[in-house]
């Protein structure tokens, strides 16, 4: 088709919720877009509001090692590296490098939940946790101070 083509979207009637049949949400939320001196905005019918998402923030240190340990774990589990030797030469890093990494995915979930929480209190530092850390959750968390 030669020109132009245009699309608008004039949908009036209340936000529908639809189940599928294969277990999944269809919602549709009917819209207006306008145009206003070449910018388009989204006009949301009454009673529709939407909400800001905060501004994603950088990973502290101890969340940004505890994704890359499940992340090397994951490669081992899947079979996609066969050691953990093959993990730090892909890394470019050493053997024990990545086994710290490794340890953190033996934390007890309270602690896991700490680092993500950013509740983790402040003098508990990455050689903390990821130093041959204690097999047991209990002695863990009793290790760190962390109330299971």
């Amino acid at each position: 088709m030669r020109g132009s083509m245009r699309i608008q979207f004039n949908q009036t009637g209340a936000p529908t919720l639809v189940k599928n049949i294969d277990g999944g949400v269809t919602v549709a939320i009917p819209i207006t877009v306008k145009r206003y001196s070449g910018r388009r905005e989204v006009l949301l019918p009454p009673g529709v509001t939407t909400t800001t998402l905060p501004e994603p923030q950088e990973p502290t240190i101890l969340q940004a090692a505890l994704a890359r340990g499940h992340l090397w774990q994951r490669m081992l589990d899947d079979g996609r590296v066969k050691s953990i030797g093959q993990i730090a030469k892909k890394e470019g890093v050493d053997d024990r490098y990545v086994a710290r990494f490794l340890n953190l995915t033996t934390l007890a979930p309270e602690i896991v939940a700490a680092i993500l929480d950013e509740t983790l209190p402040e003098d508990v530092t990455l050689a903390d946790l990821s130093l041959n850390p204690a097999v047991v959750w209990e002695e863990q968390r009793r290790g760190l101070g962390v109330v299971g």
